[in-house]
């Protein structure tokens, strides 16, 4: 019975990071596709999200099954629940890039405003760090969750300095070019709120390992 919940647990990881692979394609693909007015590329960002929401569905499932049929306590227990969390994280974050594509999509049929240059670093941030979190949690390496929630500070700047770009430098000059900049600066948030998504399964992961609670609580990641 032992190794048969063994090999439940492991499938359970083996779910979790297809999902995870799923929604940085999804991150990527959705930039991608704002940088380069993609119609094509953006739907398909949009499309995907049913494969995103499928799974999430057979998880949560499979996490539920396993604590019923099995009762399992202490470490066991806080891997399956933190899968869950992890589980629904993961699904908003593949909401947040369809947000994104949607934007691309209002975009699509004109003139870029700008190059793109700190949009597609917070779109590499927003990846990386979710990415990072998933290893964290395969691993149950609360050090890389560590560095994933003091991470957050750069995804941050990057919001901040594509806000500040396209409001002075282009709506405050020149009204006429909001309807290009709004949309860039709604990408920009929506990729920010990712990276807080992979604060909070990092912060999440650090409590399953350690059962310390890192959230509001900074000085505990040290």
């Amino acid at each position: 019975m032992h190794r048969h919940f063994d090999e439940e647990l492991q499938q359970l990881k083996n779910d979790i990071l297809r999902m995870g692979a799923l929604a940085q394609e999804a991150i990527i693909n959705s930039v991608d596709a704002l940088r380069d007015r993609d119609k094509a590329a953006a739907q398909k960002v949009i499309d995907s999200d049913a494969e995103l929401d499928r799974l999430e569905l057979a998880i949560d499932e499979k996490c539920l099954d396993l604590i019923v049929l099995h009762q399992p306590m202490a470490g066991d227990l806080r891997f399956i629940t933190t899968a869950i969390k992890l589980n629904a994280e993961l699904e908003r974050i593949g909401d947040l890039a369809v947000d994104v594509a949607q934007r691309a999509l209002s975009i699509s049929d004109k003139p870029l405003l700008k190059p793109l240059v700190d949009i597609p670093k917070l779109g590499e941030t927003a990846k990386l760090m979710t990415g990072a979190a998933i290893e964290a949690f395969i691993k149950s390496d609360t050090e890389l969750a560590k560095k994933v929630v003091l991470s957050d500070s750069e995804a941050d700047n990057l919001k901040r300095g594509v806000e500040k770009e396209l409001i002075n430098d282009y709506m405050m000059k020149d009204g006429s070019t909001a309807d290009r900049a709004v949309p860039l600066l709604l990408a920009a948030r929506h990729l920010e709120r990712i990276c807080d998504h992979a604060v909070t399964m990092a912060e999440d992961i650090i409590y399953m390992v350690d059962a310390k609670v890192v959230r509001h609580h900074p000085e505990e990641l040290k």
